[in-house]
């Protein structure tokens, strides 16, 4: 446990060490809310949006972007880059198991999330007076939902990708739509009936779904909740039965 620990801190540390990580992983989605926040019309209640304010409705679309750059760019680059250098061929004829390496970015990016989340929804409730998710219990499911179904994703990539350049290639190709469906160019309220539908049924569209839904106080839908069960257990036994160290 000790030497995860050091490992994981090792890992954290390189990534806190790359600039455009840190800001597009973490600082953008709470740098997009306050900067929509700072726009009067979008700060105020709408009529269209049922008396809600713009940010109310973009706020899930934001920490479901968040996860997307984390697990679909960061995550599988990096590991596709480990595996293309040799590095977790060399760490197998350690002490230092390769699985150590590999868990410990997945806890630096579940970390970096957390992270981002947090921030969000601190900026949003003292600057733009955002109220917290009402349904504190269906948040935390939904976000750990989704939070898993993207990320088993991202290490599916992994797993596939022969070099860090594909990962980062495939994942880019994968977080636009992802993340329309997810509603950060059309936040849920606002997208056409038959958008939302097919969002419904992709993992962060879903997802996005679910956030909203607990942080007005409902409870996400059993199908948005069994959604994301599904692209967990796919893609992470997928993920699981492809992955090579070398």
């Amino acid at each position: 446990m000790n030497r995860l620990a050091r490992i994981t801190a090792a890992e954290l540390r390189l990534f806190l060490r790359e600039p455009m990580t840190v800001v597009f992983g973490i600082a953008l989605p709470p740098l997009l809310l306050v900067i929509f926040g700072s726009i009067p019309s979008f700060a105020a209640p709408d009529p269209d949006l049922g008396g809600q304010r713009f940010i109310e409705v973009y706020a899930p679309a934001l920490i479901a972007t968040s996860l997307a750059m984390l697990a679909l760019s960061s995550l599988p680059t990096i590991l596709a880059s480990y595996r293309e250098k040799g590095v977790l061929r060399r760490l197998a004829t350690t002490p230092v198991r390769p699985g150590f390496l590999l868990t410990a970015q997945v806890v630096t990016h579940l970390l970096m999330a957390l992270l981002s989340v947090v921030l969000l929804l601190a900026i949003g409730a003292i600057w733009f007076d955002l109220a917290l998710p009402a349904n504190a219990l269906g948040f935390v499911l939904a976000l750990v939902l989704a939070i898993t179904a993207v990320f088993a994703i991202g290490l599916l990539i992994a797993a596939l990708a022969t070099s860090g350049r594909l990962a980062s290639g495939i994942g880019s190709l994968l977080f636009f739509p992802v993340a329309f469906l997810a509603g950060l160019w059309t936040p849920g309220p606002t997208m056409p009936e038959f958008l939302r539908n097919i969002a419904s049924f992709s993992p962060l569209g879903a997802g996005s779904q679910a956030i909203k839904a607990a942080w007005a106080g409902g409870w996400p839908q059993p199908l948005h909740l069994l959604v994301m069960l599904g692209f967990t257990a796919i893609a992470g036994f997928a993920a699981a039965r492809w992955f090579r160290w070398e």
